[in-house]
This record gives structure tokens, sequence and C-alpha cells, in this order.
């Protein structure tokens, strides 16, 4: 899976075929009995027993369908191919920097065939400000994929999306899921980071996806396929509108009741430090100077206009010959540069 930022990965329900929840009832976690039973194998493993699986599973998919953003990729009209770009641009991306990005890529490209028949370096100057604009090359190279081997339509099953260029277990697992309405643990960090609360009983997951929250997450996967698909966009939603890394909004939680760190106090996190992400003066912000000037012209670059860009020589140097061995920049003779071509 790719990481994401706190509310990078927005949701995407299925399409209205695969969203109802009618094959939902709302169920209720069982009343504790007295004396209390034995331990189940669920619990001695730490994965939550099937009565109060079910009863997250209730409780939050209500809840979605009540509380859901009206995003455009949620929409039926959007489509497995638009589905996949916003899996895409929403990896470490907030949705708010994705819309404009998004609504102008599907009418440029409304089919992975008509992106597929323009140069990489097209979607790379579409990107824009977007951020890690390696996403649209492997974006570009996952539109040629589709095009070349299942005649220009997103393929449904998860082995087929795992082989195109560019596509990890998250992004095909969530356009299997979100598309088409499969079955699919989908862990991105809002999902993982309700799953350490409301489950585990921690603030924060681990800093990498582990195989302890795969195990989780695949026990807290409903049976029913329509419910699994409804259940990966609820439990997405849920972390990217309240159940946040920053501020929890528990007051307005529909598991609060549930949620074993709220039980215990909320204890702080006591694990490994979290990441923070920097920009200012990094290669990366280098690096966006240098494919901002070439965005902006369709003309190849003399290495001056580069140069003016960022005053260090040396991190100017090392985050330009990092843009050209990523593929995302191409020299020419003569010291000019452009986007790629091929």
């Amino acid at each position: 899976m790719t990481a994401t930022t706190d509310t990078s990965t927005s949701p995407t329900t299925p399409t209205p075929s695969t969203a109802s929840t009618a094959s939902t009832p709302p169920v209720s976690a069982p009343a504790a009995a007295s004396p209390a039973p034995a331990a189940s194998a669920a619990d001695s493993a730490g994965l939550p027993d099937p009565g109060a699986a079910a009863g997250l599973h209730s409780s939050v998919i209500t809840w979605f369908g009540a509380n859901a953003r009206d995003l455009p990729w949620r929409r039926p009209e959007a489509g497995a191919w638009g589905v996949m770009v916003s899996e895409f641009m929403l990896q470490q991306t907030p949705v708010v920097r994705v819309l404009p990005v998004y609504e102008q890529w599907l009418a440029r490209w409304p089919r992975p065939a008509d992106l597929a028949a323009e140069a990489p370096g097209e979607a790379v100057r579409a990107w824009g400000r977007l951020g890690y604009p390696r996403r649209a090359l492997r974006l570009h190279g996952a539109a040629q994929a589709i095009t070349e081997r299942h005649g220009g339509e997103v393929p449904s099953e998860h082995g087929q999306l795992i082989s195109l260029p560019g596509i990890g277990e998250y992004t095909a697992a969530a356009v299997a899921s979100f598309a088409y309405g499969r079955r699919h643990a989908v862990l991105d960090t809002n999902v993982r980071r309700v799953f350490a609360r409301a489950v585990s009983g921690v603030e924060y997951p681990p800093n990498a996806t582990t195989a302890a929250e795969r195990k989780l997450a695949r026990a807290l996967l409903p049976d029913d396929e329509t419910t699994a698909a409804r259940w990966a966009a609820a439990s997405m939603e849920l972390g990217a509108l309240v159940c946040t890394a920053k501020s929890p909004e528990c007051g307005r939680c529909p598991i609060a009741g549930q949620c074993a760190w709220r039980l215990a106090g909320k204890p702080a996190h006591t694990g490994a430090a979290r990441r923070g992400q920097t920009y200012a003066g990094t290669d990366r912000q280098v690096r966006g100077k240098l494919l901002a000037v070439l965005r902006d012209t369709s003309a190849p670059v003399p290495q001056s206009q580069l140069d003016a860009v960022w005053h260090e020589p040396v991190q100017r140097a090392r985050a330009l010959d990092g843009l050209v061995a990523d593929g995302l920049v191409e020299p020419l003779a003569g010291g000019v540069y452009r986007l790629p071509l091929t």
C-alpha cells in the first residue's frame, strides 16, 4: 500500500448497484452475559468476535449513508477509470487539492486510451502541483497497459489490477472494491487509524503497515461482497472526517461506545515517533520548482533557465539529476531539457 496523509485518500463509494446497504441490517453487539463466557478464538488472537464486528459494520455504514461527501469519483458516471485516477491522485494529497486537477484530467482523458495516446510528459504537465509527479508517469503507464492488454477497460480482478505498472496492493484493492464492489481489505492511513483505535486500543497505527494489521482488516471484512465494499468506503471516510489524526471528534463518532482506545481513557501514543512531512528547503521543493519551469512551456528549456529557480547549485544539480533518473525530465543535446516524449 502506498502511505497517505491523514486526509489524502478519500473513500470512493461503489456505484449504486453495489452501494446499497439493504443487505446489511442493523446489528447490535450482543449484551454481556454474567458470568462472562470463556474467551473465543477471535478474542485470544486479539481480533473482534463476529457480533462486535457486525456492530461496527452496521454503525459505520449507517453513519456513512448520512455523512458521505459528494465527490466526483463516487458518482456512477466516474466509472472504474475515474476511480483509478482518483486513487493515484489522492495518495499523500488532500482532497481539496485533487478536485480541480481530477476534473481537468477526466475532461481531457475520459478513457485510458486517451491518456495512453499522449506523450508521458503531457501527463506530468497536467499533474500540475499535486506533488510526487512520478504518480503521473505511473498512471500513464497503467493507461498504456490497460489499452494494450485489456481493450481499454480497467480490469475488475485484483490479480489483473496489481499486474499493471505502478499499481500496488492498496490501489488494486481500492479499485476492485470501489469501482466493482469486490470484497477486499482496503488499508489506507485513515482506515488503519480507525482500526488501531477502535479495535486495538492504541492512538496511532505503526508507521508501516504490518502483517497484524492486514490480519485484523481481513477479520473485520464482512462476508457479503456488497457490504464489504460499503464497509471499505465507510471506514475510510470515518477516518478522514471524524477519527482524524490530530483532533478526533469522539462526540460524533458512531462507534465511540465500542472504541477500545476511548474506553481505555485515550492512552497517549507510546510507539515509534510518527513521521512528519517537511517540504521547505528539501530536494522535493527544488524538484517541484524545476518541473514548474518545464511544465509552463512546450519548448525545451536551457540549463540557465533552470539554474535561476534555486540558489544552491549542488542541491539543484542533485534534484535535476533525480528528475532525469526518474524519467520525469529528458535531457537533450546542447544543455537543454524537456518533459519526456516517450
